[in-house]
């Protein structure tokens, strides 16, 4: 079996350029190989595709298929029953279980949760002095899973998860955590004076604090508690099965995961992007000042171009660099390679949103191409196709244009300096270098 072409450099040297600069890795072999190549990292043999004809065949193929094993990065950090980590008929009553805590009704009541976190986080915010937007959205983004997500509010025990989670996300964001993570053999703990058993250490304690929290909501169980923990805690399959603590736990593990580091990388770069274009923030507060004082969030969500700024940021610069793997199950064809059993492919969502073909002027910032074009779910994937498409994308979108709404009509925020946003590794992500540095001038009263 032959496989696309791809670069040939060793193994070893294309797994550290991988992990160094991925963007530059993306690029460079998508234009020299098109839009499907293979890529050798290590032991690991991958065929990247971006073209949205090989997108739509790996996603939507019976001939592939998404196992769980194939996240097997995620399990140390998310657990053996994550959703990311299960297959067929478990990965399928899981997200039965899930899906209606992310829709209707839930979404709005979220809305003025939302609102007050944005709203106490600001005024935290300094004055005349340079603060990072990706730290001050992090904060935003944290407290709103804390609370929507978990159902923790101010305490004790709110605040240290709330350490313990930074804290993780950190050790693990760095290029040293990113080599623990693609690399299982370096995953040693030998205690706090080891990189991974200080990782560990941190999970840990936070298992404690949550499993101490399911404890107690199952001793004293509220039914107008609207968390999305509670609304687990209740939820039964066709069976009549509830979710046992380990499972709860793990659920929640990847809906921190999936919710709040990606969210709070698009609103900081949302923020770079609308500053960095005036007539785009003008344009955005006059559509915001047309729905008057004190708008529906519903009212917020709906807004066209708010929702086009919303999109474009998420394609010029996404956080989730690639869709969950596909294994070849039955030989496949996809662009004229034949793909035997056993290949493992993988999604570029970076290089398809780049591609001149489907975005004219890919570099450019503009936020009408939304408005002109209705792009496929295999041409603009921020959040994954398929079955494996992010469980959280509806409370993201709903978090992000409202946190945005709110941010743009009552603080005065300028960037620090004139510089080209670039996306640097961060984990298994993508992040703004240097987290752009802001100023906020006022807050409108």
């Amino acid at each position: 079996m032959k496989l696309p072409e791809g670069p040939t450099t060793n193994p070893l040297l294309q797994s550290l350029q991988w992990l160094g600069k991925p963007v530059d890795y993306m690029e460079t072999n998508a234009a020299k190989y098109g839009g499907m190549f293979t890529a050798r990292w290590g032991k690991q043999t991958v065929v990247m595709v971006s073209h949205p004809e090989a997108m739509q065949t790996m996603l939507t193929s019976k001939c592939l298929a998404a196992p769980g094993e194939a996240n097997e990065i995620a399990r140390p950090l998310q657990g053996d029953n994550s959703l990311i980590l299960q297959s067929g008929s478990r990965h399928q009553r899981s997200r039965q279980l899930l899906m209606p805590s992310f829709h209707g009704e839930r979404m709005r009541n979220y809305g003025d949760l939302i609102g007050v976190l944005t709203e106490k986080a600001m005024s935290k915010w300094p004055s005349d002095r340079p603060f990072t937007a990706h730290a001050a959205m992090q904060d935003i983004t944290m407290s709103v899973i804390l609370q929507a997500v978990f159902g923790l509010y101010e305490g004790k025990r709110y605040q240290k998860l709330k350490e313990l989670f930074f804290e993780r996300l950190e050790m693990t964001g760095s290029l040293v955590g990113a080599l623990l993570l693609y690399f299982p053999a370096f995953q040693k703990d030998w205690g706090s004076w080891s990189p991974w058993g200080r990782i560990m250490q941190k999970v840990r304690q936070i298992d404690e604090i949550l499993y101490a929290e399911i404890s107690d909501r199952r001793a004293k169980p509220d039914p107008e508690r609207t968390d999305i923990l509670t609304l687990l805690m209740s939820a039964r399959d066709e069976s009549g099965e509830g979710m046992a603590d380990a499972e709860l736990r793990d659920q929640m593990m990847t809906l921190l995961f999936a919710g709040h580091e990606t969210t709070a990388t698009a609103l900081a770069c949302a923020l770079y992007w609308v500053h960095k274009h005036p007539e785009i923030k003008e344009k955005l507060l006059q559509e915001l000042d047309s729905l008057g004082d004190n708008p529906e969030s519903m009212a917020i969500y709906r807004l066209p171009y708010l929702s086009a700024v919303c999109n474009e940021t998420m394609r010029i610069s996404p956080g989730p660099m690639l869709t969950f793997p596909r294994v070849v199950r039955s030989t496949v064809e996809i662009m004229g390679h034949k793909l035997e059993p056993g290949v493992e492919t993988i999604g570029s969502i970076y290089l398809t949103h780049q591609r001149e073909d489907l975005y004219p002027e890919p570099k450019r910032f503009k936020p009408e191409r939304f408005l002109e074009k209705q792009f496929s779910p295999y041409e603009f994937i921020p959040f994954g196709a398929g079955d494996r498409r992010c469980i959280g994308m509806a409370l993201a979108q709903f978090e992000m244009k409202l946190v945005l709404a709110r941010v743009l009509s009552e603080a005065e925020l300028a960037l620090v300096d004139d510089k080209p946003l670039e996306m640097k590794r961060r984990g298994i992500l993508l992040a703004p270098s240097g987290g752009i540095p802001m100023v906020m001038k006022s807050i409108n009263n």
